[in-house]
C-alpha cells in the first residue's frame, strides 16, 4: 500500500489540526528510527503548541499529512518533548548528510527527504532529493540534483551522526529569531553550540537576544573574543549591556575594547546605570532630528528597515548635536501627528507639549506607570543637563517586568501575573570576578 508522498523540508511550519478543524499548533520536525534492511521508519512528529511548547505526536495519531497541514485523530498530549535514543530528527540531524550511490556513480548530499505512507498509520522515508558535487570547470554552478529511492544509496556517515551545521542553518533560514532560538535550545548541547558558531554575526545576535542569560553565556563562552565582539556589535545596546554584565569583568572589558567604538560607548553608558532605572532600561539610539526638519524627513527616518517599530513611533527633537547625549531636548513628535500635516511642515511646530521627559535615575516602576497612564509607546530620557540620552520603549519595560524565565514559561506554571508581582528587580552586577553558574539550558522534553 502506498499513500501520499510529502517532502520534509516543506512540511515544517505546517499547521496541526484536530478532526473538528481546530488548529493545535505547527510542525517543527519529523522523527525517524533506522531499520536494518528497510528505509528509516517515521515514529512521530515534533510539533510546537501555543506558548512555544514542543510536544511529540505519535505517527499513529496522525490521520493525514499533506496540503500544508497535518490532521490528528484527536487531542494530543501536551507533555514536553524529549528525544529518545535511536530517534533521528530529519530537519535537525539528517538533511545535509553525505551518501554514495550503490551503482558506484559517485557521492551526493541530502537536501530533502520524502516520507510516504506504507500502511495504515505507518510512514517511512521513500526517496531522497540529493545534489551531486558541482562539475569541474564550473566553479559558480551548483551540482546536478536527483530524486532517488532509499534502496539505491548508502549513507557515508554512521546512523545518528548529525549533518553539517551549514545544512541545518539553511533549513531554518526563514525562521524568526525567537523561533530559531527555541529550535536551537531543542538540540543537544554540543549540536546547539556547533550551529551557533556557524550562524552569521547578525543572525546570532538576533537569536541571543531571544535567549535566557544562562544560554547566552553558554554560547558566548564558546566564541573567541573577536567573534564575540562582532556579535555584540550587532546586538541592541541594551541587550549587549545585559549580556556583558553577566560575563567575568576582565572578559567583559576586553570585549568592549574589541567592539566598534560607537557601539561600545553606548554599552558603557548603559552599564553605568542600574538595571532598574530609566537609564538602565533605555535604548540609546532613538530617532533624533532638529526642529527645522520637515515631516517628510521625519517619515523617511521612520521608514528605515533597521528601525524597530517601538522606536519608529516618534521622533525626538533636540538642539545640536543630534546624537545622544544631544543638545538640549525640545520634545517629541508622534508619527501619527506627522501623518496629519503636509510634507513641508516643520517638526518643531508639531512637538507634543504634554509629554514630559524622565530622568536617567527614574525607577523602572515609575517608568512603567508613566507608559501605562498616558498610553505611550516610548518616553524620552534626559540627563541632569536636559540632554537627550535615550528613550525607554514599551518592550524595554515588558522585558524588565516579565519573570526571568518568561521565554521558557509553561502554560501550566505559575500565571505570568503572579510571577510578575513576585519578581525582584533586576540588578546589573557592577563587578564580577567569575562567570555565574549557568543553569541547565531549558529544552523541551517528552515525558
Amino acid at each position: 500500500m502506498t499513500g501520499t508522498r510529502v517532502f520534509v523540508a516543506r512540511l515544517t511550519g505546517s499547521g496541526v489540526f484536530d478532526p473538528a478543524g481546530d488548529r493545535l499548533g505547527r510542525i517543527r520536525d519529523v522523527l525517524v528510527v533506522y531499520r536494518k534492511d528497510n528505509a528509516p521508519r517515521v515514529v512521530g512528529l515534533l510539533a510546537e503548541l501555543p506558548g512555544k511548547r514542543r510536544v511529540f505526536i505519535s505517527i499513529g495519531r496522525v490521520s493525514s499529512i499533506g496540503s500544508g497541514q497535518v490532521i490528528t485523530t484527536g487531542p494530543i498530549s501536551d507533555r514536553k518533548f524529549e528525544q529518545r535514543g535511536g530517534e533521528v530528527r530529519l530537519l535537525a540531524e539528517f538533511l545535509g548528510r553525505k551518501v554514495t550511490f550503490n551503482d558506484g556513480s559517485g557521492e551526493a548530499e541530502i537536501e530533502d527527504a520524502a516520507i510516504e505512507e506504507t500502511g495504515p498509520g505507518e510512514w517511512a522515508i521513500s526517496q531522497l532529493f540529493v545534489r551531486r558535487p558541482r562539475q569541474a570547470g564550473a566553479p559558480f554552478a551548483k551540482g546536478p540534483t536527483a530524486l532517488v529511492p532509499w534502496s539505491l544509496i548508502t549513507e557515508k556517515t554512521e546512523a545518528g551522526e548529525p549533518q553539517s551545521a551549514e545544512a541545518l542553518i539553511a533549513t531554518y533560514s526563514e525562521l524568526r529569531p525567537a523561533d530559531l532560538a527555541n529550535t536551537l535550545l531543542d538540540l543537544p548541547q554540543e549540536r546547539m553550540l556547533e550551529v551557533a558558531e556557524e550562524l552569521p554575526d547578525d543572525r546570532l545576535a538576533d537569536v541571543l537576544e531571544e535567549m535566557d542569560e544562562s544560554d547566552q553565556i553558554e554560547i558566548m563562552a564558546q566564541l573567541d573574543d573577536e567573534r564575540a565582539a562582532d556579535v555584540l556589535d550587532e546586538m541592541e545596546p541594551d541587550d549587549a549591556a545585559d549580556l556583558i554584565a553577566q560575563l567575568p569583568e576582565e572578559r567583559g572589558e576586553h570585549l568592549l575594547e574589541l567592539m566598534e567604538p560607537e557601539e561600545a560607548d553606548d554599552v558603557r553608558l548603559l552599564l553605568s546605570f542600574g538595571a532598574d532605572t530609566a537609564g538602565g532600561l533605555m535604548t540609546p539610539e532613538p530617532i533624533i532630528l532638529s526642529a527645522e526638519s520637515t515631516v517628510a524627513e521625519g517619515l523617511a527616518m521612520i521608514r528605515r528597515n533597521e528601525t524597530a517599530p517601538a522606536l519608529a513611533a516618534a521622533v525626538c527633537i533636540t538642539l545640536p548635536p543630534y546624537e545622544s547625549p544631544t543638545g538640549r531636548f525640545l520634545g517629541m513628535v508622534h508619527f501619527q501627528r506627522m501623518l496629519r500635516y503636509p510634507p513641508h511642515e516643520r517638526l518643531g511646530a508639531l512637538i507634543d507639549p504634554g509629554l514630559e521627559p524622565i530622568s536617567v535615575d527614574t525607577p523602572a516602576a515609575e517608568v512603567s506607570r508613566i507608559l501605562a497612564s498616558y498610553n505611550l509607546v516610548s518616553v524620552p530620557v534626559i540627563d541632569e543637563n536636559h540632554r537627550l540620552v535615550g528613550v525607554v520603549t514599551v518592550d524595554d519595560v515588558l522585558d524588565y517586568l516579565l519573570p526571568d524565565d518568561w521565554r521558557s514559561h509553561d502554560d501550566e506554571d505559575t500565571p505570568a501575573s503572579a510571577a510578575m508581582s513576585k519578581r525582584a528587580p533586576k540588578k546589573r552586577p557592577a563587578k564580577k570576578s567569575a562567570a555565574p553558574t549557568a543553569k541547565p539550558a531549558t529544552r523541551g522534553r517528552r515525558g
